[in-house]
């Protein structure tokens, strides 16, 4: 008998299929405030989330105020088309993507509307982000105490749809347990606020008729026909969050509609305002990480460990450590040893009580038949550890040599007693199907996550996936437990929710949904009537990207443009906005289309044909491309290693293979001949560049900011200042082969910005290390890295400005001499792009092993310089490039080892960017970029701190934006070598 055909994936369904959308969007534009788009790039922006499915959706709206979503619900039911509220669309169920007018909440209504310390309320809008709202609850020793790891990203809209809960779910519960009143919107434009209700209040609303009385009528009688049903079949765990809330509407729970309405995914009404409980927050905590031999074990020893009233209970497998340490992850000699680790966290207001509870826990185990490893955390590390948590399973899945691995079984929860035997037996079933995978969780709570190698692009593996999560939803009801912990249903499990409730449960959740939304347009078709799992895959047996051909290698890609382009799995790390550097453009329009995941999606859906179709020519792909700034902050944040700057860079390439360049793209792509001609005349060339009426004429040329200032060259330039005064520099006879390298010998990058511009920069770094003892060795030829042409897409030229210089060096590099950077973009090509351009060549890759920033240089060879003593403050700015990929400990130790008093700024990126700050359609997000944090750090700066930054656009960017002159590292070294010396002469 052949089996049935597999449910149609993404890929094989219609893209347009609601015909009157184009009057619809014409409409909704003449009424809404906010944004309305209905273009094709909107669409691809808006159709997955973190899941494993993807939906086109009809169109976007980002509503300003409640009119605004008023109106477009009312318009949409005028032509009958379905609604979905989003957040932050990281979903990993598929609840955030359908085919239906997607609102989104984030940009616009994201206010906390009042704060009541005093009765422990806050009253809030759907889009409002957790972190903004437990922020400003902290003031008042406040919390609301559900916090997923998406905590500064995730909204509270979205909160209440899920049914969020977290990491503190053991100090407040989930979020149903925090809801206290809802306003909302429902389909047919009835308005109502919902609460707890008592007997009498349900009569009278009942009574006075209506739309809002019909509904209290029909949930009084689900209460009233399924209430035994309920009590006998919701499991009675922490951690239920499958289904409809239906247990809210028993007497003994207070007939609670507004809790009832948490947990249902949008597929009821839509949220305008909440009103959250707030509860204490623990002023002061204590963190405790064990080491068990396995997660069986460690789940096993829950029960024990609760008895001690942790406020959370973490835990994950060992693999995971594995897969970070194979990433070279940070932090993790933090973690005690075992395969097996739980993190125990306690609190109170005493700043005594936790660190004694951690230590009667620790003592408590020494005495237990194979104890656990145990480590006390100080508060610095205990924020490194909690770091791993949040981001590290995810960041795992995309360590080196690592198969895919995707959510599809990732939520499940059970009574905390249970853990251990259901971890036993899933892991079991994993093993009979050849799955990976590994834990992690709330173990305190029984709830346990994990990604899986889930083969979804063959039809053989689609179906063994089918099969596998029909037998772990099995196992799940036979423990008594969820099939959902905290994710929800979505599409992953709705299916699968009559295995855990009963047909008459089901149909009680039908009459709840139809109750609400009789016409089922509001999220159809998740949770009540539900697609099967297996429907609307983002992948799928016909997923069939193309393949093109590239300038960028993709190593850790397997080659495949296309297989990079799937390592966004939409957990939306790039919509923080309360630190890091990614996404600086995200951070300031507040747009998906400006995040590294809208990006990304683009590009994935660019590779598919589909909704984006007019491949590397496509405008939409180009657009949402334009505001990147190429910081890189993407590839080492990102928990997936998404690296935006190098698909931008490709997608440009092609873009332009066809087309004319703009001048600036010839102007500030090719600034190291341009500086090299006019370093021969740096008179005539300055007075081109600086004088008013010829600089006006350049700016409107070449299409610069009129408040921006191009800079000038230098009157002499380093490599001239050499050929005079230090002609040995460049070896004798002019050539590097002069003498074979030896151990103190250190080859000095001469890049084309501190070269022509700055050429004190070259000549503080040549003192510093001859200080140090190095002798110093430079190119006399003008090489350059190419930094600028990645920016336009001149990705020939750019390889053959790397084959030049590999050329040119390859004695030096062939006999591992060290490479000192000074311009961080500049050592990020040697230590990024070269490597994707020529990953096999030997060369290549010796070279990117010996190129070192100064303080990364002065770290591994000379550790103990500076040995004489500067005390000065400073305000340490990192360039995006070192921060991502260099990071900023060397820098910050070799000024301490001065002894500066150094404030490194969380500053993210400055908005420079080499040429995209100085565009006159870019430089409105260019200097909102740098207001947000670091020039209102300078301009706050004391005048005897020193403001050090290596990067010349960061330079650049604060001596515009503020008049201050900011330094490089060697200039701040040579300030204190020229004042030990004074010292001595003195």
């Amino acid at each position: 008998m052949q089996p049935l055909p597999l449910p149609l994936s993404s890929h094989a369904k219609p893209v347009d299929v609601f015909q009157p959308a184009a009057e619809l969007e014409k409409e909704l534009k003449q009424i809404i405030r906010g944004e309305v788009s209905f273009d094709r790039g909107s669409r691809a922006l808006y159709a997955t989330d973190g899941s494993n499915y993807r939906q086109i959706p009809i169109g976007l709206v980002v509503p300003r105020d409640d009119a605004d979503v008023i109106a477009t619900m009312g318009t949409c039911r005028k032509y009958g088309a379905p609604v979905l509220a989003r957040g932050a669309g990281t979903s990993l169920a598929g609840q955030c993507c359908n085919v239906a007018v997607v609102l989104d909440f984030t940009k616009h209504m994201n206010q906390v509307l009042e704060l009541n310390a005093g009765a422990k309320f806050a009253r809030v809008q759907p889009g409002v982000v957790l972190d903004n709202l437990r922020n400003r609850a902290e003031i008042h020793r406040l919390t609301f105490a559900p916090d997923p790891s998406t905590h500064n990203r995730c909204t509270i809209g979205g909160m209440i749809g899920n049914n969020s809960c977290g990491t503190h779910s053991l100090l407040g519960g989930k979020t149903v347990d925090n809801v206290e009143e809802l306003r909302i919107l429902l389909y047919d434009g009835t308005q109502m606020t919902v609460r707890a209700s008592n007997e009498t209040e349900m009569a009278e609303i009942i009574a006075q008729g209506g739309r809002r009385g019909e509904i209290y009528s029909k949930l009084l009688a689900i209460r009233e026909n399924y209430g035994g049903l309920i009590r006998a079949r919701f499991p009675q765990i922490p951690r239920r969050v499958s289904g409809y809330n239906l247990d809210e509407l028993l007497p003994e729970r207070g007939f609670n509609i507004a809790r009832a309405l948490v947990g249902t995914e949008g597929t009821c009404a839509i949220v305008l305002e909440a009103k959250l409980k707030l509860i204490h927050s623990p002023q002061n905590r204590a963190l405790v990480g064990l080491g068990y031999q396995d997660a069986f074990f460690a789940a096993d020893h829950v029960p024990e460990i609760l008895q001690f009233h942790p406020i959370a209970l973490e835990g994950f497998e060992g693999t995971i450590v594995d897969g970070l340490q194979r990433k070279g992850a940070p932090n993790l000699e933090l973690l005690p040893e075992g395969r097996g680790i739980l993190l125990v966290e306690f609190g109170a207001d005493d700043p005594n009580e936790p660190r004694h509870r951690a230590m009667q826990l620790i003592d408590r185990l020494k005495h237990v038949s194979e104890a656990p490893s145990a480590r006390l955390y100080s508060e610095s590390e205990a924020r490194k550890v909690w770091q791993i948590r949040e981001a590290g399973p995810r960041a795992a899945a995309f360590a080196p040599g690592a198969p895919a691995e995707w959510e599809g079984w990732d939520d499940a929860a059970v009574a905390p007693e249970k853990l251990g035997g259901y971890l036993r037996d899933i892991r079991k079933l994993m093993n009979e199907y050849e799955y990976r995978g590994a834990f992690y969780g709330h173990f305190g709570h029984g709830c346990v996550h994990m990604r899986v190698s889930f083969d979804l692009e063959s039809e053989n593996g689609i179906r063994k996936y089918s099969e596998f999560i029909e037998r772990a939803a099995d196992l799940v009801v036979g423990y008594g437990g969820s099939l959902s912990g905290e994710h929800g249903d979505g599409q992953s499990r709705a299916a699968l929710l009559p295995k855990m409730f009963g047909a008459e449960l089901i149909k009680a959740f039908g009459e709840f949904k139809a109750a609400w939304d009789p016409d089922n347009k509001l999220n159809p078709h998740k949770i009540v009537d539900a697609y099967l799992p297996s429907e609307n895959l983002r992948l799928g047996a016909d997923y069939k990207p193309r393949e093109p051909e590239t300038h960028f290698k993709f190593p850790d890609d397997s080659g495949s443009f296309a297989k990079a382009s799937l390592r966004c799995i939409g957990l939306g790390a790039c919509r923080k906005t309360d630190g890091g550097a990614m996404c600086p453009s995200y951070m300031v329009t507040l747009d998906e289309e400006h995040s590294t995941r809208g990006r990304a999606h683009m590009l994935f859906e660019m590779l598919q044909g589909e909704v984006i179709r007019d491949g590397w020519e496509d405008e939409h792909v180009k657009e949402v491309l334009e505001l990147c700034l190429s910081c890189k902050a993407c590839k080492s944040e990102c928990p997936a290693n998404v690296d935006i700057a190098t698909y931008k860079a490709e997608f440009l390439s092609h873009y332009y293979e066809n087309k004319r360049r703009p001048l600036n793209a010839h102007a500030f792509g090719l600034v190291e001949q341009w500086a090299r001609i006019g370093s021969v005349i740096p008179g005539i060339a300055n007075f081109f560049t600086q004088s008013p009426g010829t600089r006006h004429l350049l700016h409107k040329f070449l299409g610069l900011a009129p408040q921006r200032q191009l800079p000038p060259l230098a009157t002499m330039s380093f490599r001239q200042w050499v050929r005079w005064n230090r002609p040995s520099l460049f070896g004798e006879n002019k050539s590097l082969e002069s003498a074979p390298p030896n151990d103190r010998q250190v080859l000095l990058w001469v890049d084309t910005f501190n070269n022509y511009f700055h050429p004190e920069t070259c000549r503080a770094a040549l003192e510093v290390l001859e200080d140090a003892g190095f002798t110093v060795i430079c190119s006399e030829s003008p090489l350059c890295c190419g930094r600028p042409l990645y920016d336009f897409g001149m990705l020939e030229r750019a390889k053959h400005k790397l084959r030049q210089i590999m050329n040119a060096l390859g004695p030096q590099i062939d006999a591992g001499l060290p490479m000192v950077v000074l311009e961080p973009s500049c050592a990020s090509v040697f230590r990024d792009e070269l490597h994707n351009l020529f990953p096999a060549d030997a060369r290549a890759d010796r070279f990117r092993r010996r190129t070192f920033l100064l303080s990364e240089f002065l770290q591994k060879y000379a550790p103990d310089y500076p040995s004489f003593r500067f005390s000065i403050k400073v305000l340490l700015h990192g360039h995006c490039h070192q921060k991502a990929l260099m990071k900023m400990d060397h820098e910050e130790a070799v000024l301490r080892r001065l002894g500066a008093e150094v404030q490194s700024l969380d500053s993210g990126c400055c908005g420079m960017a080499g040429p995209f700050g100085f565009q006159k359609d870019k430089f409105e997000v260019s200097q909102a970029v740098a207001e947000r944090v670091l020039l209102p750090a300078v301009r706050n700066t004391a005048e005897d701190t020193l403001i050090v930054t290596d990067g010349f656009s960061c330079r650049e960017q604060i001596l515009q934006g503020t008049g201050k002159r900011a330094t490089h590292l060697a200039e701040a070294l040579k300030l204190a070598l020229d004042y030990k010396n004074s010292l001595a002469e003195s």
